[in-house]
């Protein structure tokens, strides 16, 4: 598998995270503890832009982490460990779309349909600059378009334009070929830009 956005960087970072994996392995709390440090901001920002709901992004960060724990015997040490926690987190996200009832139908054009419950409307208690951008009417409109996106398109979506990840990346968390990947980056783009010329 060859690895995505190389570089010493990137490798120095696989060889420190596939360090702090065999440690935890071996029962080091320490490393385990520190897993969860460089892990724990990065996996919550990705299951709440998936799931907008901070206590429901909570709960994924936390199972994740209890599986990784519970699973760190079955990791793969020639896979890149961040593709491995991203797997489990977004897998997670995913079954939790799933089981939603749905908030609005895929072709609902309305502003004040029912099932908005306004999950990215509501400000945080902890309020950052990018929080801020968040309520604008602009962003409201399109994280509203971006909820109403099949699960198997909403993960690739979020990956690819809110963690950054590249296609490969993405292929090797969602276990899907490339060309998979780019099929439903052209759908879920092409879907939003339909459903956001009604709305702007």
């Amino acid at each position: 598998m060859s690895e995505a956005g190389g570089g010493s960087g990137g490798e120095t970072v696989k060889l420190v995270e596939s360090s702090l994996a065999r440690m935890a392995r071996k029962g080091d709390h320490s490393a385990f503890a520190e897993i969860v440090r460089l892990y724990q901001d990065k996996l919550y920002h990705m299951a709440n832009r998936m799931l907008y709901n901070r206590q429901e992004a909570e709960d994924v960060v936390q199972d994740a982490f209890l599986r990784v724990y519970n699973n760190l015997d079955r990791y793969d040490d020639t896979l890149k460990f961040s593709t491995w926690i991203y797997r489990i987190t977004t897998n997670l996200c995913i079954d939790r779309l799933r089981k939603r009832r749905p908030s609005y139908s895929l072709d609902a054009e309305s502003n004040d349909h029912d099932g908005l419950d306004g999950y990215a409307m509501i400000p945080s208690d902890d309020r950052t600059p990018e929080s801020e951008l968040l309520l604008s009417e602009t962003q409201q409109i399109i994280h509203q378009a971006i909820e109403t996106l099949p699960a198997k398109y909403k993960s690739v979506m979020v990956l690819r334009y809110l963690q950054d990840m590249s296609l490969q990346e993405i292929g090797d968390v969602l276990e899907v070929p490339v060309t998979t990947v780019k099929t439903r980056v052209h759908r879920g783009r092409e879907f939003l830009r339909k459903k956001l010329e009604h709305k702007l």
